[in-house]
């Protein structure tokens, strides 16, 4: 029988209106935290999916891009329509792999880096401003439903963040119990 002492023992039972608000919430906050990011996007001709490229480039550089096609979870065909740009943009390169020259390696050029932290720091202020509401137990129990929710190849990413991801290729299955 669970202790009813431990962390999150009350929320066992959760009724489906708690479990479709908090789908609500993960909805809405992305919006909201996306939706500053929304014009300096489009002043480069960009969108949300060329943001997450862009981020997930500058968090892991030399990022295989079949990791990101991974991490991103999409198509080559719909891939290509992101990378096209990003690279036309000089906002991001590509570079052969040293022991694989059939891997091609994405690093954000020093345009693609102001890029990326023009849209880093818009966001920034309101994930600050957020967590310091909640206060620091709130954040580290954020951050356990966020990696709960997330599958094994996500946690992989965020557990590996200066360097290209392993184990990105894993079948996006339901997470097992998360510490």
């Amino acid at each position: 029988m669970p202790d009813p002492a431990a962390p999150g023992a009350s929320l066992l039972f959760l009724r489906e209106e708690q479990i479709r608000r908090a789908q609500d919430m993960f909805f809405l906050a992305s919006r909201d935290l996306a939706v500053c990011a929304d014009p300096v996007l489009r002043a480069h001709g960009l969108g949300r999916a060329h943001h997450r490229a862009l981020h997930f480039i500058g968090r892991n550089p030399g990022l295989t891009v079949s990791d990101l096609l991974a991490v991103l979870s999409v198509t080559k065909q719909s891939f290509s329509r992101v990378l096209a740009p990003l690279v036309e943009n000089n906002l991001v390169r590509q570079s052969q792999g040293r022991t694989d020259r059939r891997q091609r390696l994405l690093y954000l050029t020093d345009d693609g880096i102001a890029l990326e932290r023009t849209l880093f720091e818009c966001q920034r202020e309101r994930l600050l401003a957020a967590y310091r509401g909640a206060g620091g137990p709130a954040v580290e129990g954020f951050g356990r439903v966020m990696r709960g929710v997330m599958g094994q190849a996500a946690r992989n990413l965020l557990d590996a963040p200066k360097g290209p991801p392993p184990n990105l290729s894993l079948p996006n299955v339901s997470p097992p119990n998360v510490k």
